[in-house]
């Protein structure tokens, strides 16, 4: 029996940009309904300001409040337990990191650990990572370092139930599926960061693929320069059929 397809979930990575006003956010609307107006065309949003200082509560508090049910956050871990500790101490920086971000509640989704370049693999510490990170959360590692995409890696991944990211910073990054979904991010197309028709047909294709084999699917454009995440993410919406009925912006 063929399994069930699951679902698709496309964003951008931020939503709160100021040169997203006219091109995206219409003039009148405040920057406090942002939020808002951009769940009306995507049910998922990957939150960078997260990595750089964990906002305070009162934020989180505010994220949720402010979204629709059935909307999540993906959230991008703490810069200091991935590049500053290296994960190490990880009880102390996931516990501090998850008492924030467990605020949002049903609408927390992914955690992206996101690892620093130039940081030769050492499975061993992200095994004693993923053992703290608590398993009722969807965690996603990303490697800017090609030493870590081997073997070794994807098994430990694996044995935790986190997904690999998959992104294109590193060229040829292998499409290993380590657990029941699938976790990408878009850094920008060669074309001012831009990408091009044939390559969201082609992304569309791949997750159309992963969706066929029963995978849950997560992607994120990060190209937020010119309003280009809003409009590739949007292309991608319509091709794999998910485009709603919102009124027209300049992006659309």
């Amino acid at each position: 029996m063929a399994k069930t397809p699951r679902r698709c979930r496309i964003g951008t990575s931020g939503f709160h940009y100021a040169h997203w006003r006219e091109i995206y956010y219409p003039r009148d609307v405040p920057p406090k309904e942002w939020l808002a107006r951009y769940a009306r065309d995507f049910d998922t949003v990957e939150l960078n300001n997260t990595f750089y200082r964990l906002p305070p509560p009162t934020s989180f508090n505010l994220w949720r409040t402010q979204s629709p049910p059935g909307f999540e956050f993906a959230l991008k871990f703490s810069r200091y337990g991935s590049h500053v500790m290296r994960l190490k101490q990880p009880d102390t920086v996931i516990g501090r990191f998850l008492e924030r971000a467990t605020r949002l509640g049903t609408r927390l989704g992914p955690i992206l650990v996101q690892l620093p370049p130039n940081w030769n693999a050492n499975w061993d510490r992200l095994e004693e990572f993923l053992d703290v990170a608590p398993a009722e959360q969807r965690w996603a590692v990303e490697f800017r370092d090609a030493r870590w995409l081997r073997g070794e890696v994807y098994a430990t991944l694996r044995s935790r139930g986190a997904a690999l990211c998959i992104h294109d910073k590193i060229a040829d990054h292998p499409r290993e599926i380590t657990t029941s979904w699938v976790y990408m991010r878009f850094h920008g197309g060669p074309a001012d960061g831009n990408y091009t028709l044939d390559q969201l047909e082609k992304a569309a294709a791949e997750i159309q693929s992963y969706l066929k084999s029963g995978l849950d699917v997560y992607a994120y454009f990060n190209n937020d320069w010119h309003g280009y995440a809003l409009r590739n993410a949007q292309t991608l919406k319509r091709l794999l059929g998910q485009a709603r009925n919102v009124k027209k912006t300049a992006v659309g």
